[in-house]
């Protein structure tokens, strides 16, 4: 046989559950009679009253109250059928907040490599820095680097420590003196620490300023000067020949964390890319030469900072 329509049934569940036309048409958004008319053909269909109506009020009848009891448990079937899809598909996204300079030179042309490693997960990217509020913004996890204050109840996980060093065209003079350095806004003591850091003194230079760290790099690249560079953002172009680092790099004292509004459950996407994202930075930094092979490429707990 053919059965009425869904949407009947669903009129026809709220009003015995409302025991009233009018509350139920409330909680549905719809008219009054919009309700009255859904249960009068479901009753049609059907061939059997299911309300009782009497000076404006209705009650169920024997055979309504049978019909109930198996659209009430159809229904509360249906929404929680719903809730386990719609929590099914959250788990599988993971939103991913990062600083835009490392977002772009570093973690995006990787990221080929996180998709065939995780395939169920889903990462939705944002770039942006500095502070997060993670209830307003949805997003699951955010790599920062530690210039800034966080919010003491965040979890925080070290990914692995900030190296800097001067970069340039292969083809560009690599003494310092007369050179033309490349200074950021978004990074101004970049070259006052190398220079400290390293010992190096520049003497008769030259200065332009950017407004983006990343700027300043593309700006190297394009060989108009000497840019300070995080290693890691720079990986790619010293393999394939477009920049050198005359210099070296050099620990300046910062380092990318993860940060997470919770602990990073085992196995849970949180904890499958902070996994992923510290051994591609150790790997890169071993590939640098920067750090040893028997370094641990392992994450460290789960930290409140």
């Amino acid at each position: 046989m053919k059965l009425p329509p869904l949407n009947a049934f669903r009129y026809f569940d709220i009003a015995a559950e409302t025991e009233s036309f009018v509350r139920a048409a409330e909680h549905l958004h719809v008219t009054h009679g919009a309700v009255s008319r859904q249960v009068r053909l479901l009753e049609e269909s059907l061939g059997v009253e299911l309300f009782e109506r009497r000076n404006r009020a209705i009650f169920l009848t024997p055979a309504g109250r049978a019909l109930q009891g198996t659209t009430q448990a159809i229904f509360e079937q249906l929404e929680g059928a719903v809730q386990r899809l719609q929590q099914q598909a959250r788990d599988n996204v993971l939103v991913l907040s990062c600083e835009p300079t490392i977002a772009m030179r570093w973690l995006i042309p990787r990221l080929p490599r996180f998709h065939a490693a995780h395939p169920d997960l889903q990462l939705h990217l944002v770039a942006a820095g500095g502070p997060l509020d993670f209830a307003r913004s949805g997003v699951d996890l955010a790599i920062r680097r530690d210039d800034f204050h966080w919010d003491e109840q965040l979890y925080n996980q070290k990914i692995c420590d900030e190296w800097i060093g001067p970069v340039c065209r292969p083809t560009a003079p690599t003494q310092l003196e007369g050179q033309r350095l490349l200074h950021s806004a978004t990074r101004p003591g970049a070259w006052p620490n190398w220079l400290r850091l390293s010992g190096q003194q520049a003497r008769h230079t030259e200065r332009s300023d950017y407004e983006h760290f990343y700027l300043s790099i593309q700006a190297a690249s394009a060989g108009l000067g000497l840019a300070i560079a995080s290693a890691l953002m720079v990986r790619d172009e010293l393999d394939n020949g477009q920049l050198q680092a005359p210099f070296g790099f050099v620990r300046d004292g910062s380092a990318y964390h993860l940060l997470s509004p919770q602990p990073l459950e085992d196995n849970g996407k949180r904890q499958r890319f902070a996994t992923w994202v510290t051994g591609e930075c150790t790997n890169c930094l071993t590939h640098l030469g920067l750090i040893q092979n028997d370094e641990p490429a392992r994450p460290s707990p789960p930290q409140v900072r």
